[in-house]
């Protein structure tokens, strides 16, 4: 789309659909994988514009303001999202709810956004009024697929959406008490797509499989708004078809000669244990595989070395292994490993680390640390370090607060404005008319022009006057014994009126606990922690999985899980050391 770009064509996301439709109007934009294997169902990119049109249409009569999404994975998603897009409604996707707590959640954002239109589907529908009708007062939910209730080969919309028009709320995967929307413009969305393509160009063959969830940043722009851009089709599956198995990513991608997909890494460690297990097939090439993005958390040394090692017998490069580094407030991707390399690898010191510098050191050095980068920024975007508390620019080998200035920055926060100003329009101590920039809460440090990234500013635990980052904490945490699952394990520190006390809480299954115990479990997490960190945990929790709160992307809420332990929230059903629930061990 480079000639198109430069001629300005390309403003928003309408004109990249109707582009696509007059160029390549029967090929597959769209096939929905509905078991994560076989197609159920694909759509064109002429079918997905008459069908936004039509759709349009339908959604006149609601007038203009925001609305909620709320569908499964799939192809009804999609034709309500540019249905919006081109009517100038501002869609904000949100989770369907599986709980009352979810459903509580899904009413903080309707009210957040000033909604009361829900447009979702005619079974998510019947089923949120079956099971939580009493919660749902004042909230009016669509079905867009019912009968008769889109009109067909309805005309284009004559206004159609300007580059500096919100397309879209973000709502940011936080704290569940909190929600914030950001609000992202067209022009947002073309500049990340713009970049992304630079990082990681998609050539004339090339194929999407997705199994991230639509209504998430990552899920929405790599798997429904990259592939519309490059021209290519998308294969997408429910998130709970990988869950159960996660081979069957691995697999779609063979099948349908895959080139892109991207997935938070505990995703990538979980193929691995798959294939340890046999529960991969061997007949599984992902020679294609050009761009495996590794995002939405920290990406692990180990994991990259493990997955690389695991799939290299099924065709997988290590150097299609991309690291990248994004955000919402950022519509997305910020940095990106190119595909053409293998990610870079520094060594540091531990005790440097916790002092605030980034000492580089040889890999036998001890306490060595190894940090992958999450690779560079397109040619639009800046990235710099920051002290949060001085706001003055870290010299070379700081570390400090990590912030982006370019044309994917968001415009800010919904109906927040000083927060807004905070965030999206932070200016270097120092430059009072520079540039302004979006402060993103994370730290990190540059070398060579690539971004490290650390930790959180405000999830750091400060013990005898260092720094100890949690992800590291949980990392040890899920090496104490085998079988506890990647991601289950949260690290954080709460204040009990006379000195910080660090608490680490591990998810274990019922095969975890009736090998070990919940006793044997607590002193080999703390026993492992003192060993890796020389940190004494002060209380060890251990829960039944599912208990740590985690984002829609999957990252664990450590806040929200100090607040429930706090709370005395965090406990084990006395059941858990007996005869095991029914599914308990369910992949």
């Amino acid at each position: 789309m480079e000639d198109q770009l430069s001629a300005g064509e390309i403003r928003t996301l309408i004109d990249a659909l109707r582009l696509r439709s007059a160029k390549q109007p029967d090929d597959v934009a769209y096939a929905h994988l509905p078991d994560g294997e076989g197609i159920g169902a694909t759509m064109t990119y002429a079918e997905l514009d008459e069908a936004a049109r039509a759709a349009a249409a339908s959604f006149t009569a609601l007038g203009p303001g925001n609305v909620l999404l709320l569908y499964p994975s799939g192809l009804d998603f999609v034709r309500a999202l540019f249905g919006c897009l081109y009517i100038g409604l501002t869609p904000a996707p949100v989770q369907v709810p599986r709980s009352r707590q979810s459903v509580g959640r899904l009413r903080r954002i309707a009210r957040d956004a000033a909604a009361t239109t829900v447009l979702t589907t005619a079974a998510v529908r019947d089923d949120l009024e079956e099971r939580f009708g009493d919660l749902l007062s004042g909230l009016t939910l669509i079905a867009t697929d019912a009968p008769g209730g889109v009109p067909v080969g309805a005309p284009t919309p004559s206004e159609l959406p300007h580059a500096g028009d919100t397309a879209l709320l973000q709502y940011t995967s936080g704290s569940t008490g909190d929600p914030k929307g950001v609000m992202v413009t067209h022009a947002n969305f073309v500049s990340n797509l713009v970049e992304t393509d630079e990082v990681w160009p998609v050539e004339t063959d090339g194929a999407v499989v997705s199994w991230l969830p639509l209504f998430h940043d990552m899920g929405l722009v790599f798997g429904v708004l990259f592939p519309l851009w490059a021209g290519v089709p998308a294969y997408l599956m429910p998130p709970e078809a990988f869950i159960r198995r996660p081979g069957r990513w691995l697999e779609a991608i063979s099948r349908f000669r895959g080139t892109h997909a991207a997935a938070p890494s505990f995703a990538y460690d979980l193929c691995v244990r798959a294939a340890a297990e046999g529960r991969i097939s061997r007949v599984c090439d992902l020679s294609r595989w050009r761009v495996a993005a590794n995002g939405a958390e920290p990406v692990r040394f180990r994991t990259i070395e493990r997955f690389a090692e695991t799939f290299a017998p099924y065709g997988f490069r290590r150097e299609a292994m991309c690291p990248g580094y994004g955000l919402a407030e950022n519509t997305l991707r910020a940095t990106g490993v190119p595909p053409d390399r293998a990610p870079e690898v520094l060594r540091l010191s531990e005790q440097a680390l916790g002092e605030g510098r980034a000492d580089i050191v040889g890999a036998a050095a001890e306490g060595a640390k190894p940090l992958v980068s999450s690779g560079v920024p397109a040619r639009s975007t800046r990235i710099r370090i920051a002290d949060p508390r001085t706001l003055a620019e870290c010299p070379p080998g700081r570390i400090g607060e990590i912030w982006i200035d370019g044309p994917c920055v968001a415009s800010g926060y919904l109906g927040r404005p000083g927060l807004s100003e905070q965030t999206f329009r932070a200016r270097i101590h120092g430059e009072p008319h520079g540039q302004t920039h979006l402060r993103t809460g994370d730290l990190g440090f540059l070398h060579e022009g690539e971004l490290y990234v650390t930790g959180r500013v405000k999830d750091v635990i400060i013990r005898n006057g260092r720094n100890y980052y949690p992800q590291d904490i949980e990392l040890s945490a899920e090496s104490a014994v085998p079988g506890l699952r990647p991601n289950c394990a949260a690290a954080f520190s709460v204040d009990d009126g006379t000195q910080e006390q660090l608490v680490v809480v591990v998810e274990a299954d019922g095969r975890v606990l009736r090998a070990y115990g919940e006793r044997s479990l607590r002193e080999r997490v703390h026993d492992v922690v003192h060993e890796n960190h020389r940190l004494m945990a002060d209380d060890i929790v251990v829960v039944r999985r599912g208990a740590i709160p985690k984002t829609t992307s999957g990252k664990v809420q450590r806040r929200a899980c100090r607040n429930r332990y706090e709370a005395g929230e965090l406990a084990l059903p006395a059941p858990a050391l007996g005869a095991p629930g029914p599914g308990s061990d369910r992949d």
